[in-house]
């Protein structure tokens, strides 16, 4: 099919490259505004619901703040500063 496209059209080499390049925009173009939006309606995509409630039994309910105060960081078992060790060269 390309092979027959590539002889169809005219005006030699230069002639052949902005033919093929106008035709692939032409695709993309036709495809970008035309068939995909047609189809996005189709597609389940964006079919998105985000709730609160996962509806898994026994799944924690929410996804809330324990202490129930907006803005306080969490309080971590551990120091992020002193815990963090350069990393070690492999011995070879």
């Amino acid at each position: 099919m390309y092979s027959w496209i590539w002889r169809k059209l005219p005006f030699g080499l230069p002639g052949k490259l902005i033919g093929s390049v106008l035709l692939a925009t032409a695709t993309v173009a036709l495809l970008w505004f035309v068939v995909f939006p047609w189809a996005e309606p189709l597609l389940p995509f964006d079919d998105v619901q985000v709730t609160q409630d996962s509806g898994v039994p026994g799944d924690a309910p929410g996804l809330t703040d324990p202490t129930g105060l907006p803005g306080e960081e969490e309080e971590l078992p551990y120091s992020t500063e002193t815990n963090n060790a350069p990393p070690s060269t492999p011995n070879r």
